[in-house]
């Protein structure tokens, strides 16, 4: 089966809209694929219209009942992506309604075509009523259904959620205490925030929906990908009921954030021998991004605001990335719909590829703890120390790993000793990073001569279809998308950081590499 879509080369068009329609649907299947990026390329370039647009959506509206099944299906996407640019030709696309509906009608749910035609019709809220009572009898699986009945929905200012749509708004089920925070949250924001995160929130879920549908029509049904690792998933868990940190576990081997100088224990957390910042201890993780003064008591302690204070109210958000936000950004960023890659693939990587020399063992911006996991079983939980920046996620890693350090800090200053390192792991999260050139070089700064970096991210789609669907799926810290890497890039950071390349595989739009600092 095929990972990716790669785009023929082809010189401008020369044909009108009709005819290029016309000879996409009438084409064999090996010149389908090249007419395919013509037709797309002749209308629609990277998110915005061109003077064709209006002719191709009226066009490939036209001709949709009466093509080929295997060309319905991105004669549709097509049209979706005409419907949703700004300045796209959305008001021919929706005078084809009654088509869509009805072609809707006759897949019966279930299959590629269906997808399709729920991200088209994702794009006008208008006429929701209409469109669900169509969608109703299909009965299609909850996580499509509440994906297009958000991109259905117009803001109420009575009825605001935000960021707990993607990939689905079923894939979010939350607390009372939880819900809570949010409206707080919401609450302080500006009628134009509000309005600006709400249309990131619908391009979001559209995008994922785009991506899904695109491969589904040139592949097949997507499935589902069963993690059935030793590590799959963790009980929830009270935040009251976490262990205290052990004295002594990687205290000698951190540093301050401020001076670089050693930590030691002190009745307060961590204390710098040389500037006397003092790093504090909350639910056994220890917080470098939050220091106290040197001559920080009780008073100023509890005023403080601790953030991992505060994660409590957020608790079980490690469980929603591992079990539903974590798949689908890795079938959606990977191209792994059919499920190319596994956890168990994942698993086996890592167990085999890190090999670390004397030293301790980083997980770098490990999230909420699931490839943490794996690394404390191939090295052993007592040389591993577990980063993330984010406090809710260290709070149910330490949940789920109480024999683990974790610690609060940044990938782009980690807070180790030059050549101090004996390896690192960097598992779906350097795309995640604000400058992961920089988290680069800090691995390549820390690491120890012959230690292993083992790295997994993500590559733009060579399809330009595709990478737009990629690109515009917005995530904290990425309001107006997520930029993906060129492969050739990645590589010339690692060699800027002292390191080669010892193994590399890019399945589908994943990358996945081990590189060895150098002597």
């Amino acid at each position: 089966m095929t990972t990716s879509h790669t785009p023929s080369p082809s010189a401008a068009p020369s044909r009108d809209a009709r005819s290029l329609v016309a000879a996409f649907v009438g084409a064999s299947d090996e010149e389908s694929g090249p007419l395919f990026d013509e037709l797309v390329s002749s209308a629609w370039r990277e998110g915005a219209t061109t003077s064709a647009a209006a002719g191709t959506a009226e066009a490939a509206a036209e001709s949709l009942e009466a093509a080929p099944p295997d060309r319905q299906g991105l004669l549709v996407v097509l049209l979706g992506l005409l419907a949703g640019s700004d300045d796209g030709p959305r008001v021919t696309v929706r005078a084809h309604l009654d088509t869509f509906l009805r072609l809707l009608g006759r897949t019966g749910g279930g299959r590629p075509l269906t997808l399709a035609l729920f991200y088209l019709l994702g794009h006008f809220p208008e006429d929701r009523k209409r469109i669900m009572a169509a969608v109703e009898p299909l009965d299609p699986p909850r996580d499509d259904r509440t994906r297009l009945e958000r991109c259905l929905t117009s803001l109420d200012p009575e009825d605001i959620v935000l960021g707990r749509v993607w990939p689905s708004p079923s894939e979010w089920i939350l607390g009372e205490e939880e819900r809570r925070a949010d409206r707080a949250w919401v609450a302080g924001l500006s009628a134009d925030q509000i309005a600006r995160a709400w249309a990131q929130d619908t391009r979001s879920v559209r995008s994922h929906a785009g991506a899904k549908a695109l491969w589904a029509v040139r592949e097949g049904t997507p499935v589902a990908v069963v993690d059935r690792g030793s590590h799959a998933d963790a009980p929830l868990f009270e935040v009251s009921a976490l262990p205290e940190r052990r004295p002594g576990t990687h205290g000698a081997s951190l540093r301050c954030t401020s001076c670089r100088g050693g930590l030691e224990e002190t009745g307060a957390g961590l204390t710098c021998r040389d500037c006397s910042l003092v790093y504090p201890v909350e639910y056994g993780v220890v917080d470098l991004l939050d220091p106290l003064t040197p001559e920080a008591g009780e008073a100023e302690e509890g005023e403080r605001g601790d953030v991992l204070r505060h994660a409590q109210v957020m608790p079980r958000v490690g469980h929603h990335y591992e079990n539903g936000l974590r798949p689908a950004f890795l079938r959606s960023m990977g191209s792994n719909w059919g499920g190319l890659v596994s956890p168990t693939d994942e698993d086996s990587y890592i167990t085999e590829h890190l090999r670390p020399v004397e030293g301790t063992v980083l997980d770098m911006a490990a999230g909420a703890g699931r490839w943490t996991a794996v690394v404390a079983d191939a090295v052993g939980p007592e040389r591993v120390v577990a980063l993330d920046a984010n406090p809710s996620m260290l709070v149910w890693l330490r949940g789920r790993l109480p024999d683990v350090e974790s610690v609060r800090a940044s990938a782009l200053d980690l807070p180790f000793a030059d050549a101090s390192l004996g390896a690192v792991n960097c598992w779906n999260s350097l795309q995640a990073l604000p400058d992961p050139e920089r988290a680069v070089a800090e691995v390549g700064r820390c690491l120890r001569p012959g230690g292993t970096f083992t790295l997994m991210t993500f590559l733009r789609s060579p399809d330009p279809v595709y990478r737009y669907f990629q690109t515009t799926q917005n995530f904290p810290g990425f309001p107006d998308g997520m930029p993906l890497f060129e492969r050739d890039d990645i590589v010339s950071w690692l060699r800027s950081a002292g390191m080669s390349v010892r193994d590399e595989r890019t399945p589908g739009t994943f990358l996945i590499i081990t590189a060895r600092k150098e002597g």
